[in-house]
């Protein structure tokens, strides 16, 4: 069994400054860093999703600061390919297959759990794969939205914790 780790959109506009700030972006960046070693040392692929919007201002707009991928996970994912989008579904409209090739078990985490990170794992595109979102390397706006969407997202497929995926 082929493993990815899809990390999606731990971008500067998630941050303090940025756009729209998460609840524990911080945390939660520093957790996908050591998840990124951790994986490495499985021998799991990584790749980064990144969102930029066709708007000239706000959220991701394509000419801000805030579309970059945060230092920190680019250092850590080496020389892992980033896939641009521009819809919530990761697959939708990008190049993901493409990197995907040979995997059969879809580890997904990263911003937002209601959106992006919800939107992609339950694509039709993810069918193919084992898919299990990782509940504590993800963020949301808030604490409530982050847990009601790992609830609604456990009746899907599963969610499960870094340390049951790395042990």
């Amino acid at each position: 069994m082929t493993r990815a780790l899809l990390i999606i959109d731990v971008q500067q506009d998630y941050f303090a400054g940025g756009a729209l700030p998460l609840h524990r972006a911080d945390e939660v960046e520093t957790a996908v860093v050591a998840a990124i070693a951790q994986a490495k040392r499985a021998g799991d692929r990584i790749v980064l999703v990144r969102h930029v919007s066709d708007a000239q201002s706000g959220l991701f707009a394509a000419t801000g600061n805030g579309i970059a991928v945060r230092p920190a996970v680019l250092a850590a994912a080496g020389d892992a390919p980033v896939v641009t989008k521009r819809f919530a579904d990761s697959f939708q409209e990008t190049d993901l297959d493409d990197h995907l090739d040979g995997v059969t078990e879809l580890l997904i985490c990263g911003m937002m759990t209601q959106n992006c990170v919800a939107f992609t794992a339950m694509s039709e595109a993810a069918k193919r794969f084992k898919v299990t979102v990782i509940s504590d390397l993800c963020a949301a706006p808030t604490e409530s939205v982050h847990l009601i969407a790992l609830s609604a997202l456990r009746s899907k497929l599963p969610v499960a914790g870094a340390a049951s995926i790395w042990p």
